[in-house]
């Protein structure tokens, strides 16, 4: 028996790096790009990075799950014009989900970006 040792986040390096070192960590062998976020390349808040070593300093065998998204889940949008506001999985297509928000008394349907939704607790 052989125990092997996975990162969390498989092809995935967190760099601290200035903006002017960008072009530099591109051009190390490996690397395919940065994620981006809403047009620039994301960034991880210092505390985050420290909640997830806690969490991982207190749990074994910790497995990462991308969000499934699935009609009439409740969401809440994290970011953009719509920020906060709750709604319903209409549908899901790719990146782009069909939300339908009922906060303000009609249904209002947008299609949100599927990054900036989570899932959304029951009220």
């Amino acid at each position: 028996m052989k125990v092997v040792e996975e990162p969390l986040f498989k092809s995935y390096v967190f760099v601290k790096v200035a903006e002017t070192d960008r072009t530099m960590v591109r051009m190390t062998s490996g690397v395919i790009n940065f994620v981006y976020w809403n047009g620039k390349p994301a960034v991880i808040k210092e505390k985050e990075i420290q909640n997830i070593k806690k969490f991982l300093d207190e749990f074994e065998n910790v497995e990462v799950h991308p969000l499934e998204l699935k009609p009439n889940q409740r969401v809440k949008i994290e970011s953009g014009p719509l920020m906060d506001q709750e709604g319903k999985v209409l549908d899901v297509r790719n990146k782009k989900v069909k939300v339908a928000i009922d906060s303000l008394g009609y249904v209002l349907i947008a299609y949100v970006e599927r990054i900036k939704l989570t899932s959304a607790t029951v009220k």
